[in-house]
């Protein structure tokens, strides 16, 4: 039905609706009931006016129906979602359609609701330009248009609005304001948003804004403003500026923007945001705005010394002051005394900059402090053990400093902390056996990790608070595993040189425990048979230890488990039919063990959601089960190195994500933590992996890998031709089988390869010719087996080391040096003499030559030297490198490959 017929329809409809309730009224007063007059009945709405509703709806996209209620038949639109109407008259005065997903553009109809003093459009996919007649809407008082799709002006209709107390225009997608004289009609305005609107080209800005008497709260995040070549007159140099909350963020500011934000700032301002410009400091004012409780400084990108900032801060400023946020700042310098003068500071988060010395004892004196964050800096303890027993300081981040190599003892003095992270801070010590104790039952957090710290742990039945977190990871524990309370959330001891048995576990008893981590010790016994306890557990990782046995029939009881990861370690017999209850496993991996058994078919009936598979080297037999082609999300099915025998199924085609460029997204776990400072951190699944001819292990781009590895056992029949419609598997290997036949003509359609091993198996016939369209494939072995005839050419496949192809004693031409028959002798050409000269360096590039080494030498020297020499650089260096190895292994293959290609 067109936008007309539904016009004609409405109109229609409103003048049977109209007669309908004149005559109703009628038989009402000829019946004596006067319950519709009656003054403490609410009254129903206009019906005009909810025809102007309806043909608002009309060409709007409504995805999820939040305007089901909006129809013809339900006569009183005062009981529509979103709609508000005046007791009294019936008159429509609010529109709240925020959050509703609502598309299209939006009618000029809206003209007809003159009482309306309310209209929230925010957070929904209205397009088009900003319509004019919203101007005409006199009544408004408040306006919400934020976070949809517009583009263009502003229009300056919008000053006719001069009841308006609540503008809201931000992330409109491409909006300008031209010209700002008509905000200045809004003398009753008090929030303004504009958060993304250009303002690159509003003259005198600040003049207009700093006329609007009653504005309390200004965003101009991401506005352009320094793009403004006048922003305000040269006659304005007082403050006397309503405003409260000032955000200011994102604009490329420099430093010279301190001119026109004087006018903005006075003793009113409560909160001020810099964070994302290139400011080198602040100006001495700013410490002078008595009432500032919130200043955000992040981001910044010009390099600032810190103590100067204190410094101009330390008027009335410090004394108000409460959160200080400047992370990814470039502060620099010492970490100054000169912190004393704040006072009412409560949360002072200061990571990622460039702050050195020893961290000032006054910070701690500090009678309102309660969060320090002072990560990632080159900072060092205190020099003194002890500090002030008053101190009123619950979290205390130092990650990636310079705080060891001794433990800092002074942390015991702090007896209020409820969360401490000294994770890879440089700390190569024992620490004190007191420490354990010294919080009893408070501490929500404890991170020890990635240090170089030897000692056993005592009992931790008594020493944390609800939900808690510890992370001893990465060092050098020893002992067995002492008890820990059923409370914890997150136990994390991994990589360390703990040893004996794990039936601690059996002591957590209904607990909030979601993720366990013991892996890379010297555990050894049997997985105890207790596991019912551990409703919510979504990690569990055992991998790389020495425990053996069964798994017990309690695993089961996991049904909130996500990964399980026991991978190399010396567990036998057949997988228990209770693991099918674990539906919520994305990620299994078996590997290295030494089950045993048929590969269950309840994997695949039961567990869909699995993204990874990997039963590698174990003691599997029978056949590759069909069921195991329902899992669609199947990033890696790893079967390699057991006894499976019969052919490979041709069903795996059907693996979804091996045909289509998708990639997981819910392959990491996320533990809460629950603090301000830091509310989650990720855990990313990682699996040992064959690649390209050697066992590698993937974490960070683990997602990014799409295998089939069922090399080395005993599969016999071809290559289901199937499988080439997987065309974003990056890596498959089927050697060290007994395959035959061909290889399948179209496996070339495979273009995303990057790893292909077919060695050691019987394919006869020759490489199919469309091979040489797989330029991505990085890694090629096609050794012993009976291949015969000429190797296709291409650049690709000729660039392989001719073991690629040995043992196919029938196989001829580059890169063999065998040749095919009917190729002719080839002749090396005489080499053309040398000109005059030729063979000579001239001077220029004898210079030119040593310039480029010398420079070379002296760049190395730079960078290595400073990563010599700088303990927290270097250990920066090559966290950042571990990082990304998998993705050069991946992704710089794939890039270079298809530059090659162009």
């Amino acid at each position: 039905m067109n936008h007309c017929v539904y016009l004609i329809f409405l109109i229609l409809l409103f003048f049977i609706v109209a007669k309908t309730g004149s005559q109703l009224v009628v038989v009402g007063e000829g019946g004596g009931d006067d319950t519709y007059n009656d003054v403490n009945m609410k009254k129903k709405c206009l019906d005009k006016e909810r025809l102007v509703l309806l043909l608002f709806k009309a060409p709007l996209q409504d995805p999820y129906g939040h305007l089901s209620t909006w129809i013809a038949d339900k006569h009183d639109c005062c009981e529509w979602k979103g709609v508000m109407c005046d007791e009294q008259t019936g008159h429509v005065t609010e529109l709240d359609m925020s959050f509703y997903s609502l598309g299209g553009e939006i009618s000029n109809s809206l003209l007809n609701l003159t009482y309306l003093n309310l209209l929230d459009l925010s957070y929904n996919s209205f397009n088009g330009t900003i319509p004019s007649f919203i101007g005409s809407l006199t009544e408004l008082r408040k306006l919400d248009l934020s976070h949809n799709s517009f583009f263009g002006t502003i229009p300056p209709e919008f000053g006719n609005l001069t009841n308006l107390e609540v503008l809201r225009l931000g992330n409109v997608e491409r909006c300008r304001v031209e010209k700002v004289e008509w905000l200045s009609h809004l003398s009753h305005l008090e929030e303004l948003d504009m958060d993304g609107i250009s303002l690159a080209k509003a003259d005198h800005w600040v003049d207009v804004i700093s006329s609007l008497q009653k504005l309390s709260v200004l965003s101009l995040e991401g506005c352009e403003l320094s793009q403004v070549m006048n922003p305000y007159s040269s006659f304005l140099n007082s403050s006397s500026s309503s405003i409260v909350k000032l955000y200011l963020n994102d604009n490329n500011l420099n430093s010279s923007m301190y001119r026109w934000l004087f006018p903005l700032t006075s003793n009113s301002i409560q909160i001020l945001d810099l964070t994302s410009n290139m400011l080198d400091g602040i100006p001495k004012y700013l410490g002078n705005l008595c009432n500032l409780k919130t200043f955000y400084f992040d981001n910044n990108s010009a390099v600032v010394k810190f103590p100067d900032f204190l410094h101009n801060l330390s008027g009335c400023t410090s004394l108000s002051l409460q959160r200080f946020y400047a992370t990814r700042s470039q502060f620099t310098g010492p970490f100054s005394d000169e912190i004393q003068n704040f006072s009412s500071l409560i949360w002072l988060y200061l990571s990622d900059n460039h702050l050195n010395g020893s961290i000032s004892e006054k910070l701690w004196e500090l009678p309102s402090l309660e969060t320090v964050i002072v990560s990632f800096n080159n900072v060092t303890a205190p020099s003194t053990s002890h500090l002030s027993s008053l101190s009123s300081i619950q979290s205390i981040d130092l990650r990636s400093s310079n705080i060891g190599p001794l433990f800092p003892k002074w942390i015991q003095t702090l007896k209020n902390l409820t969360r401490l992270d000294l994770s890879n801070s440089g700390i190569s010590d024992t620490i004190p056996l007191e420490f354990w104790d010294t919080w009893p039952s408070r501490l929500g957090y404890l991170n020890l990790s990635s240090n170089n710290i030897s000692t056993k742990v005592p009992d931790l039945l008594s020493n944390f608070a609800n939900t808690s977190v510890i992370d001893l990871s990465f060092n050098n524990f020893y002992g067995s595993i002492p008890n820990v309370p059923s409370i914890l959330s997150t136990l994390d001891l991994s990589r360390n040189k703990f040893s004996g048995g794990i039936s601690f576990i059996c002591q957590i008893v209904g607990g909030p425990l979601s993720f366990l981590d013991l892996s890379h010790n010297s555990l050894t016994g049997q997985l105890p048979d207790c596991l019912w306890h551990f409703e919510h557990l979504e990690v569990l990782n055992l991998g790389h230890n020495n425990l053996f046995g069964r798994l017990p029939p309690s695993i089961g009881s996991l049904v909130e488990l996500k990964m399980l990861y026991l991978y190399k370690n010396n567990f036998s017999g057949e997988l228990p039919l209770s693991l099918k209850n674990c539906t919520s496993l994305i990620s299994l991996n078996l590997g290295a063990n030494k089950f045993s058994g048929n590969v269950p078919v309840w994997i695949g009936e039961n567990l869909s959601g699995l993204y990874f598979l990997i039963l590698r080297s174990n003691n599997f037999f029978g056949t590759i089960p069909l069921q195991s082609c329902q899992l669609a999300n199947l990033q890696i099915l790893d079967l390699s190195m057991n006894n499976l025998q019969g052919t490979i199924p041709s069903c795996l085609s059907n693996l979804t994500s091996m045909v289509q460029q998708v990639f997981s997204e819910d392959v990491t776990y996320t533990r809460i933590l629950g603090t301000e400072a830091v509310v989650a951190d990720t855990y990313i699944v990682h699996a040992m992996i064959e690649w390209q001819g050697d066992e590698r292990e993937f974490s960070t781009t683990l997602k990014l890998v799409k295998s089939i590895d069922l090399s080395s056992n005993n599969l016999t029949g071809q290559i289901p031709y199937e499988i080439t419609n997987l065309h974003d598997l990056v890596s498959l290997s089927l050697s060290n089988n007994n395959l035959f036949g061909e290889i399948p003509q179209k496996i070339g359609k495979m273009e995303n390869l990057l790893t292909l091993d077919l060695s050691r198996n019987n394919f006869s016939g020759g490489i199919p010719p469309d091979m040489s369209q797989m330029s991505l494939l990085n890694y090629l072995d096609l050794s012993y087996n009976n291949l015969s005839g000429r190797i296709p050419s291409s650049t690709q496949l000729q660039s392989f080391p001719p073991s690629t192809y040995s043992g196919n004693a029938r196989l001829c031409g580059p890169p063999l040096t065998k040749k095919c028959p009917g190729d002719e002798e080839s002749e090396v050409p005489p080499l053309i003499g040398k000109g005059e000269g030729d063979g000579e360096d001239t001077d220029d590039e004898r210079w030119f030559y040593l310039g480029g080494g010398m420079g070379f030498a002296t760049g190395f020297w730079i960078a290595c030297g400073s990563l010599l020499l700088n303990r927290r650089w270097r250990h920066a260096f090559f966290h950042f490198f571990d990082s990304f190895k998998d993705w050069v292994y991946v992704k710089v293959v794939v890039f270079i490959a298809n530059f090659a290609k162009g």
